[in-house]
């Protein structure tokens, strides 16, 4: 099925709906944006403009966030599909499938195979790994300051290294994906654009399937090349899995604890109060994935067929952005949902999203936050901000995370 352009089917009340300018958080800081409280109370399913010259549903509210990530009849485009772009010609070429746009039982076979790799035994088997990662990471960090940028020294490179070590993917070859991760994700505006971009990395993770199966070694793509070889596998499920890991698995979890240093740095209390009390650790974790608004409007949805949601009509073709860091604000849900809250027990957050395409990496995820922060205190007690310096932030960028974080300690 290819979809119509957001929009471009909407009739009735919902085509005359004022269209409303993308919500963006305020300069230098993690958002979510201001707006959205607002329009959780007035206009929860609120139409807005993108920046690459597109409409789209934004929901804001609790109730409808959650029911819109796990409805089957929203689906994820391409990067080679969506945005649309007018006068350009129809994209022909392979695309860019993850496994957040496999759909039925291709990505239910994916799923299944790759269960076991990311079932929280299997991470708590590997924080060994995980904790000699690290260590490396801050013994090169503290011999260099203070003070030290800790988002280049430790808060991104340290869930690349991660994941690298579990899937398989060679960790030197960062200095040439890296770069054509950050063309893919930032929204090309060619078709041209998006089929070198999409060639470039199917490519390199064909080149990675091939040397597997020639050189096998203990990490998850060659037990997948495995499966594809001797069981129910495509080469092309294996490849959806390796693009997976590359366009997001360790892109998410960098912003998150970037943003989780940067929040407890603002709160010192609140850093020496979990320092002092790892035991605290674990519900302070889901309380930073609620609070901490790394996804301002990332997900973005097409309908496959006419949705009655948040008391409007989501014609088919139309795009929908359930809005996950509103939703995690939601006052309905969340007490002082506005505030940072350590102690909160009742924590339904929808960070990891919902339905069958959840999260697969949220046991890995949460092992890299309560790790990376553990290591942090035994490491530096004391992390302060660095005296006179400020984050940098990429104001232009819907998922927020400071771009520097200067520290001493």
């Amino acid at each position: 099925m290819t979809p119509q352009p957001p929009g471009a089917s909407a009739s009735g009340p919902e085509a005359e709906a004022d269209v409303l300018d993308f919500p963006l958080p305020p300069p230098g800081t993690m958002g979510p944006p201001e707006k959205c409280a607002q329009l959780r109370a007035s206009c929860p399913m609120a139409r807005v403009r993108l920046p690459m010259d597109a409409t789209a549903w934004y929901a804001t509210r609790y109730e409808d966030v959650r029911a819109l990530l796990a409805d089957p009849r929203l689906i994820r485009p391409t990067i080679n599909d969506w945005p649309p772009r007018p006068g350009q010609a129809v994209d022909e070429g392979p695309r860019l499938i993850t496994m957040a746009e496999l759909e039925g039982p291709r990505h239910a076979v994916l799923r299944k195979a790759i269960a076991s790799a990311f079932s929280s035994g299997a991470v708590r088997d590997h924080v060994p790994r995980i904790r000699d990662i690290a260590e490396r990471l801050l013994d090169e960090f503290e011999a260099g300051g203070p003070p030290g940028d800790l988002v280049a020294g430790f808060t991104d490179p340290f869930p690349l290294l991660v994941l690298c070590d579990l899937v398989g993917i060679p960790a030197e070859d960062r200095e040439w994906f890296l770069p054509v991760l950050d063309a893919a994700l930032g929204g090309m505006v060619t078709s041209e654009e998006g089929q070198r971009v999409t060639g470039q990395l199917r490519s390199y993770v064909s080149d990675l399937i091939a040397q597997k199966r020639k050189r096998p070694g203990d990490d998850v793509l060659t037990r997948l090349v495995r499966q594809c070889t001797d069981g129910p596998l495509t080469e092309d499920e294996v490849m959806a899995f390796g693009l997976s890991m590359l366009t997001v698995g360790f892109g998410i979890s960098s912003f998150f604890l970037a943003n989780t240093v940067h929040t407890l740095l603002q709160r010192p209390d609140r850093w020496a109060r979990l320092r002092d009390h790892r035991d605290l650790l674990p519900g302070a974790v889901e309380e930073l994935l609620r609070y901490m608004p790394v996804m301002n409007g990332t997900v973005l949805l097409l309908a496959t067929e006419d949705i009655e949601a948040g008391g409007r009509t989501l014609r088919k073709g139309d795009a929908v952005i359930p809005v996950l860091a509103s939703a995690n604000r939601d006052t309905d849900v969340f007490a002082d949902a506005a505030h940072f809250d350590p102690d909160r027990t009742d924590n339904p957050h929808l960070s990891f999203g919902r339905g069958t395409h959840n999260c697969v990496g949220s046991h890995l995820a949460r092992a890299e936050l309560t790790m990376g922060l553990g290591m942090l205190f035994d490491r530096f007690p004391g992390l302060r901000p660095a005296d006179g310096q400020e984050p940098a932030w990429d104001d232009e960028s819907v998922t927020k995370s400071p771009l520097t974080l200067p520290v001493s300690w």
